[in-house]
C-alpha cells in the first residue's frame, strides 16, 4: 500500500467545485464562538459538497486567518452567508421546503442511525453553540431533532466533531 499523492486525488479546483451538483444540505452554524470550529465546519462541508453555510448570531465570518487556519481555503469553494438571528433563517429555509434539523439532545429526538432522509428533500442542519447548544427557540421551530448517540462518560462531543459525523451519515443516506 502507497499513500497517494496530492496530484493523484483528482480534487475539484473551485471552479469545478461551484459547478458541480451539491449534496442538498445546508450547514446552520448557532452562534459558534471558536473560529476553529468554524473553519473545520467548512472543511468537512467542502470535503462532502454541501450546498451552504450559514453563520448566526456572533458566529465570526470570513475572511479571518483564523477560519482560514483550519479551513484551508474551504471558505473559497462553500457558498456561505451571514444572517443575524438564526431562528429568522429557520423560518425562512422552512418557507423554501428546506426540513430544518435541529443537531441536539431533546425530549423524542431521533437517533442519527434511524433518521432517514428523502432523496428529493433539502434537508438544514443546525449545530449550536459549544456551551448552550442549539438555541430552545430555534429546537421548538425544528422539524427534527437528531442527536447522536453516546454511551462513554461525557455529554457531549466537540461542534466540528459532531457536524463531521452527521454530515458523513447524510451524505451517505443520499449517495450510496
Amino acid at each position: 500500500m502507497r499513500k497517494l499523492k496530492n496530484k493523484e486525488l483528482n480534487r475539484l479546483d473551485v471552479d469545478a467545485f461551484k459547478a458541480t451538483d451539491k449534496t442538498p444540505l445546508i450547514v446552520v452554524l448557532d452562534n459558534i464562538r471558536s473560529l476553529n470550529n468554524i473553519g473545520s465546519v467548512f472543511r468537512t462541508s467542502d470535503a462532502f459538497v454541501i450546498e451552504k453555510i450559514y453563520l448566526c448570531g456572533i458566529t465570526a465570518t470570513p475572511p479571518n486567518k483564523e477560519i482560514h487556519k483550519t479551513a484551508l481555503g474551504a471558505t473559497d469553494s462553500v457558498d456561505w452567508e451571514y444572517v443575524e438571528d438564526t431562528l429568522t433563517l429557520v423560518e425562512k429555509l422552512k418557507s423554501e421546503n428546506v426540513k430544518v434539523c435541529a443537531i441536539e439532545q431533546a425530549e423524542n429526538s431521533v437517533k442519527l442511525q434511524d433518521f432517514a432522509v428523502e432523496s428529493s428533500q433539502k434537508y438544514a442542519i443546525v449545530m449550536g453553540n459549544e456551551v448552550k447548544g442549539v438555541q430552545q427557540e430555534v429546537i421548538n421551530h425544528s422539524d427534527f431533532c437528531i442527536e447522536i448517540p453516546q454511551y462513554g462518560t461525557k455529554h457531549s462531543l466537540n461542534i466540528s466533531v459532531t457536524t463531521g459525523i452527521v454530515l458523513w451519515d447524510l451524505f451517505k443516506k443520499f449517495k450510496f
